[in-house]
């Protein structure tokens, strides 16, 4: 499968997306509110694109994403990876993309400020905050409500004892304490700073209200600029501190499995998040050679991703235990709150990479895939044998108009057009969906059983609910062959399965390719029903209307159709025009006939 055709397949889903060149290194990493329209925008003829941006594609081996909740997550993403990958072509980004941190310094009176840049120099850093505006509005807050120093000054003891530094206009004005120059006692300063760390990691809400709070006094006082002001801080804070599954201090460091397991094969999700932001992401495919335990493979998921990233964290979500839990970590499963909604995202990893390969599978093996799809459709509908041979009903009628049914034929999970078939309703009288559902799969296997009896279906879907499923069995009953054929009904509303003699539906998987198959056959069914019934009732229109005019035959009525197009045009028509063709006299007619209908 070419480049061009595996990123054709990307989701519409915001994500991070990776390029990797022939030897597998990370050469370029991006992000996108949509993966399948912003990767494409790269596979474009060469000359439409700049030189460089031209030469990259061109190393261009293998593309892989990682889905996220919303632009914000990717932008925090796409920087962790950039930073863990140090992709070849991410030029742009490694000098001025990087994304902010609030710094508490390592100093006898620590200064709080922000940085783009992490110095191991002891320093506590918080974030990365994914908007500057965010981390802006949060140190002003901070210096607002505590008067720290903002100075560089190197102000230790000694300095402040031998008054070596002069205080500077902000103590002056009341913005800093004056440190350097003994006014605030190195222990209250840093009372000062332990509460703004522990602000930091987590006291968000508490800032929220303080603006709150500011922003009522200077509306009560009429100062509506300033209520304004603080009314848009207290926005931005709110949003800044809103639920996310990839910014939320709370959530700590934890390692997130997933897994998702298809037949013979399994996908997983691998996700590392160290300070409430994801840091690693890694997709893992396997082949299942035998029938295995979901605990045993969720184990050997494990198992590769230490070998790969060594040690796990102390705490890992997993959606279920595992056979073997390696020593030095807890595992747990969430069943609400923010842990829930990581295991969440990575389950939706997990299934974009299934439902990938098998698309993949689709274009580059449709045999391989076939049988899969077969496969899964046989085992989710307990059916005995495979289902080669599918066939759907579909009823049509308006107010008991034209009733038709149509028969539409899959054979190795694809259409078979020439073996399709539909039915002009004899028996049944009136809009009755259930008799007529009875007299289609009566006529149908009748002929069937009279003229190939050896190429019955394996399985019989019904368009509809318990109750046409109930005349469908009926029919089968009376023609002996009811356990030869499996026999069920989809409905429409939820999607939901019926089976004979089962009170309960069963509802498959929407990502499953046993429901997508039953959805197409039953879409398909419904298509070549519809279009059916609407060639019937426009004939028997033009036919009721036209033909019951005195003087107008089969001809006559072919030449005003191909003339005018439709009966509508002719009745909207002038005699002259009409009369052209059929002359004055019956052009008369007809309009009058027309137009007489028209008014009853």
């Amino acid at each position: 499968m070419t480049i061009k055709e595996k990123i054709a397949l990307f989701p519409h889903s915001p994500g991070v997306y990776r390029y990797y060149d022939a030897e597998g290194n990370v050469i370029y990493v991006g992000k996108a509110k949509d993966l399948h329209k912003r990767v494409a925008q790269y596979f474009v003829p060469a000359e439409r694109l700049t030189r460089k941006t031209a030469v990259m594609v061109s190393k261009i081996a293998d593309a892989q994403y990682t889905v996220v909740e919303s632009e914000a997550d990717a932008l925090l993403l796409e920087n962790n990876l950039i930073k863990q990958f140090k992709p070849r072509y991410n030029i742009l980004l490694k000098d001025s993309k990087t994304y902010p941190w609030i710094c508490v310094t390592a100093e006898e009176f620590p200064r709080v400020f922000l940085t783009r840049r992490l110095v191991k120099d002891g320093s506590r850093y918080f974030g990365p905050y994914s908007s500057v505006v965010h981390a802006r509005n949060l140190v002003e807050f901070i210096h607002n409500v505590y008067p720290l120093r903002t100075c560089r000054h190197k102000i230790t003891s000694d300095v402040i004892l031998r008054g070596k530094i002069r205080p500077c206009l902000n103590f002056h004005i009341k913005k800093c304490r004056g440190c350097c120059a003994g006014a605030i006692s190195q222990k209250e300063y840093n009372q000062n700073i332990e509460e703004i760390v522990s602000l930091l990691k987590g006291g968000g809400r508490e800032v929220i209200q303080h603006y709150k709070g500011l922003m009522t006094a200077a509306a009560s006082e009429m100062r509506f600029e300033d209520a304004q002001i603080y009314k848009e801080k207290m926005m931005s804070l709110e949003q800044h501190y809103s639920k996310s599954v990839i910014i939320n201090a709370a959530v700590g460091d934890v390692d997130v499995f997933s897994l998702v397991i298809d037949a013979q094969e399994a996908f997983g999700n691998f996700m590392r998040i160290r300070g409430g932001a994801v840091v690693q992401s890694l997709n893992l495919g396997f082949k299942l050679m035998i029938e295995e335990e979901q605990e045993a493979v969720l184990g050997m998921f494990i198992a590769e991703i230490q070998s790969k990233f060594g040690d796990l964290s102390k705490e890992v979500i997993v959606p279920f235990l595992p056979d073997v839990q390696p020593d030095g970590s807890e595992f747990k499963v969430p069943v609400r709150g923010d842990k829930l909604a990581l295991l969440e995202l990575s389950a939706r990893n997990a299934k974009e990479m299934r439902v990938n390969a098998l698309k993949q599978q689709e274009h580059t093996d449709p045999d391989a895939y076939a049988n899969k799809v077969m496969e899964s459709l046989q085992k989710q509908l307990a059916m005995p044998v495979l289902p080669v041979h599918i066939e759907c009903f579909d009823n049509s009628n308006i107010q008991g108009t034209n009733p038709v049914s149509a028969c539409v034929v899959f054979r190795n999970a694809v259409p078979s057009k020439k073996d399709y078939r539909h039915f002009k309703v004899k028996t049944v009288v009136g809009a009755n969906d259930y008799a007529t559902m009875k007299e289609a799969v009566n006529r149908r296997y009748s002929r069937m059983l009279t003229e190939n009896p050896e190429d019955l279906p394996q399985l019989i879907v019904i368009d509809g609910g318990k109750g046409q499923l109930s005349f469908a069995y009926e029919a089968l009953c009376e023609l002996g062959i009811i356990d030869k054929v499996t026999l069920v009904a989809l409905a429409e509303r939820m999607e939901e399965v019926y089976r004979v003699g089962d009170p309960y539906p069963l509802f498959i998987d929407r990502n499953s390719p046993a429901l997508k198959v039953l959805q197409q056959i039953r879409d398909e069914a419904h298509r070549f029903g519809i279009t059916f019934h609407r060639n019937l009732r426009s004939k028997a229109q033009v036919q009721s209307v036209l033909s019951s005019i005195k003087g107008v035959g089969e001809k006559t009525e072919q030449r005003l159709l191909l003339r005018f197009g439709s009966v509508a045009r002719i009745a909207s028509a002038s005699v002259d025009d009409v009369a052209e063709l059929v002359g004055r006299t019956l052009a008369e007619r007809i309009l009058n006939e027309l137009n007489r209908k028209d008014d009853e």
